[in-house]
This record gives structure tokens, sequence and C-alpha cells, in this order.
């Protein structure tokens, strides 16, 4: 198996992971959701070019920065590099773990997707901090793959060997039977992009996690 980074120890402790998209209220939504109960940040645009790219992950890194929270790129380890970021995130078909950690270095998070068992036995070997396994549910941010379902956050939990985040679904009403699954720290979109009131809403996922990991 391959060893953790120095940027691993980073994550311990951290529970509540968002991902989310660019959108124009960035401050203010990451310092919200991280008032709330967020620890580790993801900006993950699709749509975006470089340059605008690099200009809101900089803008992310900073809120991140001033809370104390990792902020983690997804897909661009060039990218992360030049916003400061603490850390890349990599799916199936983008960067491979190894390219990610060259250009970023011992010191950096790297986290890596997976989807399905021979992903996360594959993920064992690579330069990575954590895992994602998941969709548990299929969600609209990932169109066209279907869900896991829990069988799998206990088969990744038990083997990766690494934090495991766990993806789909995640809201306070799901929390407690992923946590029965083997999930101690969740990856949250929607629940939180869609809110009318960002910090409030966090709050009761933390409490909501804190409650299900409690048991």
């Amino acid at each position: 198996m391959a060893e953790a980074s120095a940027g691993a120890g980073r994550l311990d402790g951290r529970r509540l992971y968002l991902c989310t998209p660019d959108r124009p209220d960035l401050g203010a939504f990451l310092t919200a959701c991280i008032t709330g109960g967020v620890d580790i940040v993801q900006l993950r645009d699709k749509t975006l070019e470089a340059r605008p790219l690099l200009a809101r992950a900089r803008v992310a890194a900073e809120v991140c920065r001033d809370h104390g929270v990792p902020f983690i790129l997804n897909d661009r380890p060039d990218l992360a590099l030049e916003a400061g970021a603490d850390g890349v995130h990599v799916g199936q078909d983008d960067a491979p773990p190894a390219l990610a950690r060259r250009i970023l270095g011992s010191e950096a998070i790297v986290g890596r997707s997976t989807h399905a068992p021979a992903e996360l036995d594959a993920s064992t070997t690579e330069p990575v901090d954590y895992v994602s396994a998941g969709p548990v549910s299929p969600t609209p941010t990932k169109p066209g793959r279907p869900g896991t379902g829990l069988g799998y956050l206990t088969y990744a939990t038990a083997r990766a060997g690494r934090p495991v985040f766990v993806t789909g679904g995640v809201t306070p009403d799901t929390v407690q039977a992923m946590a029965a699954a083997g999930a101690r720290r969740f990856v949250v979109v929607r629940w939180l992009t869609e809110a009318h009131d960002p910090r409030a809403a966090s709050g009761a996922l933390r409490d909501a996690v804190e409650e299900a990991l409690s048991r």
C-alpha cells in the first residue's frame, strides 16, 4: 500500500466535506458553510476555462485559509498549485494521482474518486491521502452514473487503508444509514448548494453527522 503524504495529517478529525461548483456569491457561501460546520472544501466546476477557474479558485483558497479549512481543487493539479490550494481531487478520467503528487509535492492533499471495488483496490497503491466512495445514490452532479448502494461503502471503508469520504445523497436523513455502513466522513453537495440558508443547513447536517457517529 502506498504511504500517505505529509499533507494527510490535515484531514485528521475532518468530517464534513463541501463540494461546490462556482457561484456568484462563492466567498460568502463558503464562509456560511464553514461557519455552520463544513471543515474541508472542494471547488468542482467542469464548465470554466483555465483562467476563470484559477481566479475563482483563488477566491475559495483565501476564504478557506482565513478559516483554517483545507481547500481542494478538482481535476487540475497545475491550477491547484498556482492558486495556492491545499490539494487536488482527481477522478478516474482525470490526471493520475502520481502526476498530481509530482506537481504539488509531498505536503499537498491528493484525493481520488472511486466507484467500484476494482477502483478502490487500485487506489491502495496510489499516492493519495483519501478516497471518495460513491455515489451511494444517483446524483445529478454525476449524470449517468448509477448509485453504488451502501454495500460498496462498507467495502471501501474496510479496505481503503486511508480516510474514506462517502458521496451521493448526503443529508441529515441519510447519514445514519451511511454511518451504520461504515461511513465516518461525508461529502455534501446539493444539501448546501441548494440551501436557502447555507449556514443553518450546514449546522443541521453537522449535528446529524455527530449524532450518527455517536451511536
